[in-house]
Formats: structure tokens, C-alpha cells, sequence
């Protein structure tokens, strides 16, 4: 299968210019292709994913992928897909963020690869030494104000009265063609992929490179990812879910996937994995026969969290999500442990004491809420439904300890198979 069959199978493909062309060109030998993202963040996010991932499919075909930082672009704003105008940020910042965001970019694409390495462009290093009037003369002549108007990431900020557009957001659409144009001119980049609300921003590219080059370049958009309900992916309560731990947790990132709505779970893990059309039949096979199971969503959660965080911190997030479901506690981290807690009700107890007049089992189950008396907490241990550490307790007469405590501060109470609460030290 060749990689536009493969996007194309995996539903990756929105929009695409002269197709036929482009797969010509593509089955005729390796092409250099871009994907670029502002670094408004020292982080990317689940929403960077698909055309990164998208950029590494194509590597994998043999192909040269360009990941394109917007030092430039990023100073200014895209008005795509925004109701409002951008916080503007300094160069300093943006530069900081790159920095940050390139290692991230290490786990989805290979630039040591002896053939054909990725590369990561700043498009400041070519935008910064061009002057204004230079720019509007040699750039801004080839647009029509008409056209860029005419533009939906545009026009649909002019139509909001109150918002409207700045002139700065404006003229984002001319720079990012000035980057199409560039990595023609000097990289022989010939396709340039993204979202489809950067359809019009691909487009104004494409004219500028065939009016000053003469040249042939593609654009392909991939589709902006929505879950089933209707509502935005990769958004939670808590807000986005970042790639970086320090941002996200592993954990957290673990339980983002695994979580996925079951009528999803295929769809990501054509959108997200390298799975084989084979294998992820297989698995929808699984999912469909046993749901209960969720065998489809522990493979997207565990393939996705290995390609962003590796194998290790990925062991680790599974073995925290096993706790819950009354998995062994035995070497589990501090800091997993601690976003179990944050998965929780949390109670808080005063200082265990050591001379077995603490807080007795039954007290702290009365006072943790998962019995409404003394009496119901007794009937609950003696009937086996009574954990402390995931550990069973049938003995009335327990109490608790310092020994109880995991990391000097917390004992997990569970009742039954799914009611947790966890006790703190004040």
C-alpha cells in the first residue's frame, strides 16, 4: 500500500490538490513534504498530532519530512480556527518553546535516519532578514486583498463585528506562503500538509510558488479530529493534554486514551498508531466481540503513550491503572501514586499513633464515606468487601497504623470492586 492508499484507508485525507498528480509524483520517487506548528508552548499537544504522526508515515515511505517551528509566524498569530486575536509572544519565548518542543519531536520522527533524516526548520532563520517594504514588494504584490478575503479563516473573523481582525492576523496567510515558497526554493519541498482549517494558508502557498517559481506543489489537509459527541478532541475539564509529563502526566496521558468513547477506538487507532490495516482489524474484531474487555482501547492507550513516552513510563501508567481495578501496589512510584489520588476522593486524617490506640478500620470507613455507620462498616469487613491497600481486611478489630502508610501519608480504602477513597496524613 502506498502512503496516499494508507491515509486514505486510515480516513486522514480531507482535501488535496491535483490528486491524481500528486500520486503520480509521489509513486515516481521520494518527495519533501512540511508540516509546520506555532510554538505557543513549551509543549505540543494531542491536537499536534496528526499531521506529525502524518509526517513520520510519510518518512517511513521513504519520503523527507520537514518539521517546520514558526519563530516567525508564531510571533504573529493564526487567525484559523480562532474567534479572538492571539496574546502575541516574544522572540525569546518562542525560541525557549522550540527548544522544548524539539525533543518531543525526537519520539515522532527519526533525524538520524541515514537516508532520509527529518529535519526541524525555524522559519525566523529566513522571514527575520527580510525588511518590510522588501516583503510588501517582492510577496504582498502577488495577493489580492479579494482573495484573501475571500479566504474562510478570514472571512469568518470579518463577519464577527465585534472581534473583527487585526491587520497583524491579516497578514499571516502571507507568510506562511512565503514558507511554502522558501522550502521550494531552497529544500525542494513540494507538499505541504495540515489541518483543514489551513486549507486557505496551503492554497495562498501554492499560487505564490507557481506565479514567482513556476513550480508544482501540493497541498493535503487531514481532517480536524472531533470525538463522536461533537466535542473537541484532545480537550478534557482540566484542559488540554499536553506531551510533555511535566504539563501531562504519564499517567494522565495513559487514562486520556484509555478512556476514548467506544465508538472512537477504531478510528484513533487508525489516526494515531502505526498499526497494520491487518492488525487493527483484529483488534476491531476483539472489540466488537467483547467490548467489556476494551482490548481496542488498552492498544491505542498503550501504543500511543509508548511512542510519546517510551515503553518504561508506559509500564508504569498501566500498572497505575491496575491499582484501580485492584492491581498489586508493590513498586509503584510516589509520583504515579499521586496522580491516582488526584482519580479519587481524598480524606484527611490526623497522624496514625503507634501503640494500636489509633483509628481503628471501622472509624475510617464511617469517616472516608464509603459506610454510613459503624455498624455498616462491620458488616462490610466481615463480608470480605473491605480493602486497605488493595489488600482484603476481615478482621473488625484492625487498626490502623504508620505501617499502613504508602510513602509515609496515604492508605487506599477500597470497598467493593470500584470505591476508592484515599486516606492522607494531615
Amino acid at each position: 500500500m502506498n502512503i496516499y492508499d494508507e491515509l486514505q484507508w486510515r480516513g486522514l485525507i480531507a482535501d488535496c490538490t491535483d490528486v491524481d498528480q500528486l500520486r503520480l509524483r509521489l509513486s515516481s520517487g521520494p518527495m519533501t513534504l512540511y508540516a509546520g506548528f506555532d510554538p505557543t508552548a513549551d509543549s505540543l499537544h494531542v491536537g499536534n498530532l496528526v499531521p506529525l504522526i502524518a509526517l513520520r508515515r510519510f518518512q517511513l515511505c521513504r519520503h523527507n519530512p520537514i518539521a517546520l517551528a514558526g519563530g516567525a509566524t508564531g510571533s504573529i498569530g493564526d487567525p484559523s480556527g480562532k474567534s479572538a486575536e492571539r496574546n502575541l509572544l516574544t522572540h525569546a519565548v518562542l525560541k525557549g518553546n522550540i527548544a522544548s518542543v524539539k525533543q518531543q519531536l525526537h519520539q515522532l520522527l527519526d533525524f538520524e535516519a541515514s537516508t532520509n533524516p527529518a529535519r526541524l526548520l525555524d522559519n525566523d532563520s529566513w522571514t527575520a532578514p527580510i525588511s518590510y517594504l522588501d516583503f510588501l514588494r517582492d510577496i504582498g504584490k502577488f495577493f489580492t486583498v479579494n482573495m484573501m478575503v475571500a479566504k474562510e479563516s478570514v472571512r469568518a473573523r470579518m463577519e464577527d463585528r465585534e472581534v473583527g481582525i487585526s491587520y497583524t492576523e491579516f497578514s499571516y496567510m502571507l507568510l506562511q506562503a512565503f514558507d511554502f515558497y522558501h522550502l521550494r526554493k531552497e529544500h525542494g519541498c513540494e507538499l505541504q500538509i495540515g489541518g483543514t482549517d489551513q486549507w486557505g494558508n496551503i492554497t495562498a502557498g501554492i499560487e505564490l510558488t507557481r506565479k514567482k517559481l513556476g513550480a508544482q506543489v501540493f497541498g493535503l489537509t487531514l481532517p480536524l479530529i472531533t470525538n463522536a459527541d461533537g466535542s473537541k478532541f484532545g480537550k478534557t475539564v482540566a484542559g488540554a493534554i499536553w506531551l510533555d509529563s511535566k504539563r501531562t502526566s504519564v499517567y494522565r496521558f495513559y487514562q486520556f486514551w484509555i478512556r476514548t468513547d467506544d465508538r472512537d477506538v477504531i478510528r484513533m487507532l487508525k489516526y494515531f498508531t502505526f498499526y497494520t490495516q491487518e492488525e487493527i482489524a483484529l483488534v476491531e474484531q476483539e472489540h466488537l466481540a467483547k467490548p467489556e474487555a476494551r482490548s481496542a482501547h488498552k492498544a491505542l492507550a498503550k501504543a500511543v503513550t509508548d511512542l510519546i513516552h517510551g515503553t518504561n513510563s508506559t509500564q508504569e501508567a498501566m500498572r497505575a491503572s491496575e491499582i484501580l481495578f485492584g492491581g498489586e501496589l508493590e513498586g509503584i512510584s510516589e509520583a504515579t501514586f499521586n496522580d491516582i489520588v488526584g482519580e479519587v476522593p481524598t480524606k484527611s486524617i490526623e497522624p496514625l499513633k503507634t501503640d494500636g490506640t489509633g483509628f481503628s478500620l471501622v472509624d475510617a470507613l464511617v469517616h472516608a464515606g464509603v459506610a454510613t455507620s459503624k455498624g455498616q462498616a462491620r458488616k462490610d469487613i466481615e463480608g470480605g468487601g473491605i480493602y486497605v491497600n488493595n489488600l482484603r481486611e476481615t478482621s473488625v478489630t484492625r487498626v490502623l497504623s504508620p505501617k499502613d502508610l504508602l510513602f509515609g501519608k496515604h492508605i487506599l480504602i477500597r470497598k467493593g470492586k470500584r470505591n476508592y477513597v484515599v486516606l492522607s496524613t494531615c
